[in-house]
């Protein structure tokens, strides 16, 4: 996969490299490489290299021959890497997922669904930009994923101070990413989906000035909103009080609030069942049916977090233990540049038992195997002299 798509090769043109020419002894494709495939086989941190330098399998991936190459770099000068990146060599990497994603999926296209969310990765020591969130409470970093919402695949992941709120940066994020799907698929109607914490005014008058942009965003509960939805809450608690079963009731309305410049559409889903009341309600500039508009497109949003814990189970990419935090955001790209190489896999794996699976179950039963690794070059070297003699 990494060979068909060039996606260590395409990352390693991304870093500069102050290094002297005549003292390196690993080039920049070789260390990008190390680190790639250790985080896909479940060796997250550095230290692990100084056990697979020398493992054969894993020189071959980085590109040097299993037993007359040297072994592979040590975990000083994987840390070295790590630390020596710039904010335009991370601007660089992110630019280049986008392409990746791009590649990936050739237009035209007609629709086109971003799944947008946070997530919390704790923090252990003094790491720059750690600080304690009380939503989460914990020292934490907050890092910002965008998902494609229809196969999983990341366009963005950024890494925010702990302390962010859950919307910092998205608009940023979301206003790079729309002009080059624009760009590349014009035409196409693109869907932003998120969660209350996103519910901000900024976002919505950006989605709502761009042209064929729809958005779905979980609404924060107020009593404003209880209250245009207090009837529909009788009604379901009067049916349910009559038939004994759970009732689902939808509605839409008009809300404006304070900090808004206009009315938006509010749609408010209401439950009763014998735990008692339970209200959900999301804003929205699509007209459709409001359980259509919350059961059918909103409601998949929640297959994004699936995505972040696999990334974060799986791939381990909370493992942001460095100081410096420009190193922790390289840290964060490499581990989702790892999740695209399963992401790849998977898509070459359609029509197997194996296409749905997760990270974990590809890993054990493709890649963790037992093999014999033979140099062909002195193994041709050992018959020519056999059989010459």
């Amino acid at each position: 996969m990494d060979q068909r798509y060039r996606l260590a090769e395409n990352a390693a043109r991304c870093l500069h490299d102050p290094r002297e020419g005549h003292k390196v002894k690993h080039d920049l494709l070789t260390l990008v490489r190390q680190r790639l495939f250790a985080i896909a086989q479940g060796y997250e941190d550095n230290n692990d290299a100084a056990t697979l330098a020398k493992d054969p399998a894993f020189k071959i991936m980085a590109g040097k021959a299993p037993e007359s190459d040297g072994d592979l770099a040590s975990q000083p000068t994987l840390s070295r890497l790590e630390n020596r990146v710039t904010a335009k060599d991370l601007r660089r990497l992110c630019d280049g997922l986008l392409e990746l994603y791009l590649k990936t999926h050739p237009g035209p296209r007609k629709v086109i669904v971003l799944d947008m969310d946070g997530t919390d990765d704790p923090t252990h020591g003094r790491q720059q930009l750690s600080f304690f969130h009380g939503y989460y409470e914990e020292h934490m970093y907050h890092p910002l994923l965008v998902f494609d919402g229809r196969d999983g695949f990341p366009l963005a992941a950024a890494l925010r101070p702990g302390d962010a709120h859950a919307s910092h940066g998205a608009l940023a994020v979301l206003t790079r990413l729309i002009k080059k799907l624009k760009q590349a698929y014009p035409g196409a109607l693109i869907l932003f989906r998120a969660d209350a914490g996103f519910a901000v005014p900024a976002l919505y008058r950006y989605l709502e000035e761009q042209q064929e942009i729809r958005y779905v965003i979980g609404f924060i509960t107020n009593n404003r909103v209880l209250a245009q939805a207090g009837p529909l809450l009788e009604k379901a608690q009067r049916q349910y009080l009559e038939t004994g079963e759970k009732q689902r009731l939808f509605t839409s309305f008009s809300y404006q609030a304070e900090s808004w410049d206009k009315p938006r559409r509010i749609i408010a889903k209401v439950e009763y069942t014998h735990l008692g009341a339970n209200q959900r309600f999301v804003v929205t500039n699509l007209s459709r049916n409001p359980q259509f508009v919350y059961d059918d497109i909103y409601v998949l949003r929640g297959d994004v977090e699936n995505r972040i814990k696999e990334l974060k189970l799986e791939l381990k990419a909370d493992r942001l233990s460095c100081h410096r935090f420009l190193a922790n955001q390289f840290r964060l790209l490499l581990h989702t540049a790892a999740y695209c190489l399963f992401w790849l896999l998977r898509r070459h794996l359609q029509g197997t038992e194996l296409a749905t699976a997760q990270v974990n179950t590809l890993r054990l039963k493709l890649l963790k195997i037992g093999v014999l690794c033979i140099n062909t070059q002195g193994l041709l070297s050992f018959l020519h002299h056999f059989l010459t003699q």
